[in-house]
């Protein structure tokens, strides 16, 4: 019979260098424990509890070791990690036995050793370089969707941040619409966001981006961005649906009350940073802004997706960019990534409306990244970072609810879903990472896609082209990439980062590619990002704060959603409507396109199958049958890899 024990672990730096020291312990009957460290020359860290057992039916139950050292300054600067074992690469099996219980073990480590000192005995294990030493080890970007910076920041009360007032206004058809809060948490109708929507926005009611004049300046001579046309776009605009009542108008100037209806939010931008200028990257919609996340460009590409489009890119497996994206760099750089998305929708507060449709990656889109392959759950996300956590770059998605209609039930906060999912989604992602391992070199990049129709007080300025040799074929409106979109909200989070810091640089998107680029020393993908602010210069800690919240405050309570509960036994009202030829919805699908010919045979007369068989698509009932079937295919194939 087995007994259950503990024992504290006790590490000591003894390089001559400042470091930040991981240990984890392993155990397959007690599961993983772990502590991390800032230690200077000579000091011990505080004990970390493990557990173990004893007794009969202990002996084939072994217990293993993993170090890492990152050794900031010293005659060894670099990042080191224990050797491991032949069969156990980076971890080191030496067993805990009855002489160890309740016993404080003292370890040490350097750049060379890794000394497992127990009561019963104990042994040494040799460190391996794993590279030089950075700024910080892990960069985390969760990007959700669709609000610009003054819907969610204006009306916080933080302090020297550039934002709207209440004296800030639009006029249409002779009525003024004031900013004002609080905001609605759910819009009624979807304000339009696409490349001409917010060419008016920007521009003014009646002007129109001179598409038929391939080439021209953003704006055109004779224009100016005054952000005085969102009011009259938000009245006007078909491109996502039927236009709102007149009185609902003034919705589109809304901001919210951060405080007490983002209390997440707040807590975060006031605990570590909020830029007040990052723009997104082109003044246009989710497909084309993403991208530039994924590649400092958009290949050219600068509206929502159509059907015609995105099956013509899955042709040659998925959305590629000329230089590469940020994921092939990494991978030439011999770094390493991983991708997480919210995909049954843990956080939302009604996961049954929509969630399983909404748990597509956008980012599987591009080409060399697999929904079966590379998309994992953010499920995971807390348990992973316990164990030892080798990606240099995580990218997070959140679940966009129902994709077919108004995408309820999700986490990605978009205007026709309520922000509550959302918030549970960024607090999730920060209780994971600020309680792991990780956390002292750490930095968590939240940010919005695109500003989703609502208003914002700041004018875009100019941007450097990518100047990639991109695509003329996806180019319809002859934009010349060369301004900035509507600025979105932007938070910064890491243990290097002075509390309440406000940065009014100049971002876009591209500053997450610069970032990684500078940090850990690889080429750039286009002249955007080498252009680019990177967020070095808001790491002005020397040693990592101490004082950051464990827990975040609760989300504000939800709206009750009305929207249609998806089941296989109560079918929708729209499903024999039509699909739409472009926009979100025709994307997901054929991201799904993407993955069916992934887990294909590749033969050419599969493949014709495959794509006959998505052509006859023609309804949102087709689309949600489909939907279905092959999120239950890659959850099997994921099983199966």
């Amino acid at each position: 019979m087995s007994t259950s024990h503990t024992a504290n672990v006790i590490i000591t730096n003894k390089s001559d260098g400042n470091a930040i020291v991981q240990l984890f312990h392993r155990n397959d009957d007690t599961g993983t424990q772990s502590g991390s460290w800032h230690l200077a020359p000579g000091q011990s860290s505080a004990p970390l509890e493990v557990n173990f057992k004893t007794g009969f039916g202990s002996l084939t139950v072994l217990d293993y070791w993993w170090v890492f050292i990152s050794i900031k300054d010293g005659s060894t600067p670099g990042k080191y990690t224990s050797g491991g074992s032949v069969l156990d690469p980076g971890w080191k099996e030496c067993q805990l036995e009855s002489k160890d219980v309740d016993q404080t073990l003292r370890f040490s480590v350097d750049s060379k050793d890794f000394h497992i000192n127990l009561d019963s005995g104990g042994c040494s294990n040799s460190m391996v370089h794993v590279g030089p030493i950075t700024l910080i080890d892990h960069v985390f970007v969760l990007m959700l969707e669709n609000h610009s910076f003054d819907n969610v920041f204006a009306m916080s009360g933080i302090p020297n941040i550039t934002a709207a007032t209440r004296d800030n206004f639009n006029t249409y058809n002779e009525n003024k619409y004031y900013v004002y809060d609080p905001a609605l948490k759910q819009m009624p109708s979807d304000p339009g966001h696409e490349f001409l929507d917010t060419f008016q926005q920007l521009c003014g009611d009646g002007n129109l981006f001179p598409i038929w004049k391939k080439g021209s300046n953003y704006p055109p001579d004779g224009l100016k961005i005054e952000n005085k046309g969102f009011a009259a776009n938000y009245a006007t605009t078909s491109s996502e649906g039927n236009p709102p009542p007149n009185t609902d108008i003034g919705n589109i100037m809304g901001c919210f009350d951060t405080q007490t209806q983002l209390p997440v939010m707040y807590q975060l931008a006031t605990e570590f940073a909020i830029c007040d200028h990052w723009f997104s990257s082109i003044p246009g919609p989710t497909w084309p802004n993403r991208f530039f996340v994924h590649g400092a460009s958009s290949n050219g590409f600068e509206h929502s997706p159509s059907k015609t489009e995105l099956v013509e890119w899955e042709t040659v497996d998925g959305f590629g960019y000329n230089n590469g994206s940020i994921y092939d760099a990494l991978s030439k750089a011999k770094l390493n990534w991983r991708i997480y998305a919210d995909i049954k929708d843990d956080f939302s507060d009604d996961p049954q409306n929509g969630s399983i449709l909404g748990g597509i990656a956008q980012v599987a889109a591009l080409k060399g990244i697999s929904m079966i392959e590379n998309v994992n759950s953010f499920r995971h996300f807390a348990a992973d970072l316990q164990n030892p956590y080798p990606y240099e770059y995580t990218f997070i998605e959140p679940n966009y609810g129902d994709i077919s209609g108004q995408y309820q039930g999700g986490s990605s906060q978009h205007p026709m879903d309520d922000v509550y999912g959302g918030e549970q989604l960024i607090k999730a992602t920060y209780q994971a990472i600020r309680n792991s391992p990780v956390w002292e070199s750490s930095l968590l990049v939240i940010i919005y896609d695109e500003h989703g129709g609502f208003y914002d007080s700041v004018a875009p300025g100019k941007a450097v082209p990518p100047d990639d040799n991109s695509s003329d074929k996806l180019n319809w409106s002859g934009f010349k990439f060369d301004n900035y979109g509507v600025r979105v909200p932007a938070i910064m989070v890491s243990p290097l980062i002075e509390k309440g810091t406000v940065s009014s640089a100049v971002y876009d998107h591209s500053s997450v590619p610069a970032t990684l680029e500078r940090i850990f020393n690889f080429p750039n993908l286009t002249q955007r990002d080498l252009h680019a602010n990177d967020l070095r210069a808001l790491l002005t800690k020397a040693v990592p704060r101490t004082d950051c919240p464990i827990v975040l405050h609760e989300p504000a309570p939800a709206l009750v959603q009305k929207g249609i509960v998806l089941n296989a036994e109560n079918k929708p009202m729209d499903h024999d409507e039509l699909i739409p030829e472009s926009g979100n919805f025709i994307g997901f699908l054929n991201v799904l396109l993407k993955a069916e010919h992934e887990l294909s045979n590749g033969t050419d007369a599969e493949k014709t199958a495959i794509y006959a068989r998505f052509d006859q698509i023609k309804t949102k009932g087709d689309a949600r049958n489909y939907i279905l079937e092959m999120l239950a295919k890659i959850k099997v194939a994921k099983m199966n890899k």
